[in-house]
C-alpha cells in the first residue's frame, strides 16, 4: 500500500512537471486591423488619391470612399497603396508589416481593360510581386468604372497568372478589399 502511495506521488510530479514548461512556444498571429487604405496615383503635376476609410471596422458604418479627381487618358501613373489602422493611437501603418512580409502578401488590382492595366513594380524577397508600388497605363478612350484593389494574405504567388495579377488562382486569404469608382477622361 506505501509503495502504491509512493508511484502514485511520483506520476502526479511527472505530469505536474512536465506539462508546465517555460519553453514551449505560444504561437501568436495576431489579425492586422486596417480601417484605411489610400491608393496614390501620380503622373506628372497630377496627383489623385483614393481612399477608403471605415473607422468602425466590422460595424455598420459603411467605408467612406473619396476620390480626388479623374485619371486622364493614355496616361501611365505611378501609383502606391497605404494601409493605415486609425482606430487605435498613434495610427498603426500595417502599409510596414506588409512589406516587411512581402513572402506572405500580393495586392490584386482590377479594372475594365478601358479604365487602363496594371504592371507590378514591387517585388518580395524571391522576386514575387507585392504591388505595394505599381504603375497604371490608363486605356486610350473616356471611360467610367470601378478599380478594385484587393490584399491577399498567403496567396499561392507560383499558381498560374498569379505573378501578372491574375487573382483567380491566388487563393489565400483576402484582408481588405476596397472599390473605387474612377472616370478616364
Amino acid at each position: 500500500m506505501k509503495n502504491l502511495k509512493i508511484l502514485a506521488l511520483a506520476l502526479v510530479s511527472i505530469f505536474t512537471f512536465s506539462s508546465c514548461n517555460e519553453d514551449d512556444p505560444i504561437a501568436v498571429n495576431e489579425e492586422e486591423v486596417i480601417t484605411t487604405v489610400t491608393t496614390t496615383l501620380t503622373a506628372g503635376n497630377q496627383i489623385i488619391t483614393l481612399t477608403s476609410r471605415d473607422l468602425d471596422g466590422d460595424g455598420p458604418n459603411t467605408p467612406v470612399v473619396t476620390v480626388s479627381g479623374d485619371l486622364i487618358v493614355n496616361t501611365t501613373y505611378t501609383g502606391t497603396v497605404r494601409f493605415l489602422n486609425e482606430a487605435v493611437t498613434p495610427v498603426d501603418d500595417i502599409t510596414l508589416e506588409v512589406k516587411a512580409e512581402g513572402v506572405e502578401h500580393q495586392l490584386f488590382f482590377q479594372a475594365p481593360a478601358a479604365i487602363g492595366a496594371f504592371t507590378y513594380t514591387d517585388a518580395d524577397v524571391n522576386g514575387k510581386p507585392i504591388g505595394l508600388a505599381f504603375t497604371l497605363k490608363t486605356g486610350t478612350v473616356a471611360a467610367t468604372g470601378n478599380i478594385i484593389v484587393v490584399l491577399r494574405h498567403e496567396p499561392a504567388k507560383s499558381a498560374a497568372g498569379v505573378a501578372t495579377g491574375d487573382i483567380t488562382n491566388a487563393g489565400g486569404a483576402t484582408d481588405a478589399q476596397i472599390t473605387y469608382p474612377v472616370q478616364v477622361k
